[in-house]
């Protein structure tokens, strides 16, 4: 593609399959955007290597070496700003932002989680699907905001709840949807297809090859 990419920081915790789907993305040339570093508050996260695989810049700001939430949200700032991040997307991150972190990224921080938001929030979002007998489940990319899972929708995918799932077997149905879901959300986010109006979104969405177009559930009509 011609133009300058967008700079993506990817925030981390653990394994990082989305931090991969998102690297995926960014190496194909239609991709209007790059991730500029990775950053894992834990240091023994193998997100990190998938990083550097990617000949990606990989930090570690671990939070347990901080005194405080502020000073560990300073640190993973600097860490962003010293890359020149522009957009950050939660791939696995396991902390909650404050209001004062987002607020320096407004509207540009996005999250993917495993479940249809806004039903099952938090941890364990398969688990409590289970727990409540539905028989769809899915994941959601959304605008992040103070709250736990709450921000505005960007974009959903659905799977079937079969008979015999268990949490591992529904968890790795799902992570093949956020897989698919996560990067396309990014491209529709950084290049001004998505229009927030209060809690709801419109998404304009051209598609690509490979790529679905989308309309968010919670779409404004």
């Amino acid at each position: 593609m011609s133009g300058r990419r967008v700079r993506l920081g990817v925030l981390v915790s653990g394994s990082g399959s989305n931090l991969q789907a998102l690297l995926d993305a960014c190496a194909r040339e239609d991709f209007p955007a790059e991730v500029a570093c990775v950053v894992s508050n834990m240091p023994g996260a193998y997100a990190l290597e998938r990083a550097r695989a990617a000949g990606v810049p990989a930090v570690v700001v671990d939070h347990k070496a901080h005194a405080s939430k502020v000073e560990f949200e300073a640190a993973l700032l600097e860490a962003l700003r010293a890359a020149g991040v522009e957009w950050v997307c939660l791939a696995g991150f396991m902390r909650l932002l404050s209001a004062d972190f987002l607020g320096r990224f407004t509207g540009k921080v996005l999250n993917v989680h495993p479940s249809l938001l806004p039903s099952f929030p938090g941890l364990h979002a398969q688990r409590q699907a289970l727990e409540r007998g539905v028989k769809v489940a899915g994941c959601t990319v959304h605008f992040v905001d103070a709250g736990t899972d709450t921000g505005p929708i960007i974009g959903q995918a659905a799977v079937p709840v079969l008979p015999d799932d268990d949490e591992q077997s529904l968890s790795a149905r799902i992570l093949v949807e956020e897989h698919r879901l996560y990067p396309l959300a990014v491209r529709l986010a950084v290049t001004g297809q998505v229009a927030l109006n209060g809690m709801c979104t419109r998404v304009t969405a051209v598609a690509t090859a490979g790529e679905l177009a989308l309309r968010s559930p919670g779409a404004v009509k």
